[in-house]
């Protein structure tokens, strides 16, 4: 793998992991919203989140997913992948302060579709907080 391109095809192995950290913050937050449109007071709003059953604002889901995005874009495959799909399910909630692990791990190979299926999760201090599966279409030397 080189900065331009990522790993090819032909260079990955089921088991391969990468994983990327992120501190959550207030403007992470703030921009997540001004970017999506998702301005539910839940996310922006203190006195609103303290009457939901979560009693304090949390964070946006797909601002804690898109970091599995970070890892498939810029690590494992990387640079020249595509991300074609991705399932989710959000366990617990992501607050201001935690820092989110986002990892992908490697579970199958189509060579003749140029696909790969990696293992997806986030977690805060250990805790999964997001689990799914992604499908990447990957460059192939040929």
């Amino acid at each position: 793998m080189t900065d331009a391109t990522g790993y090819f095809l032909e260079d990955l192995a089921v088991g391969m992991s990468a994983a990327y950290s992120k501190t959550v913050t207030e403007a992470d937050i703030a921009k997540f919203a001004e970017v999506s449109g998702d301005d539910n007071p839940l996310h922006l709003d203190e006195a609103f989140a303290k009457t939901t059953q979560f009693k304090g604002r949390i964070a946006h889901g797909m601002l804690s997913a898109g970091f599995i995005s970070t890892i498939l874009g810029t690590q494992l495959p990387g640079p020249g992948s595509v991300y074609m799909s991705q399932s989710l399910r959000f366990t617990a909630p992501v607050r201001i302060g935690d820092t989110v692990t986002a990892r992908a791990e490697i579970t199958g190979i189509r060579t003749d579709r140029k696909r790969v299926t990696l293992l997806t999760t986030c977690s805060v201090d250990g805790k999964v907080v997001i689990e799914g599966e992604a499908l990447v279409l990957v460059p192939s030397r040929a």
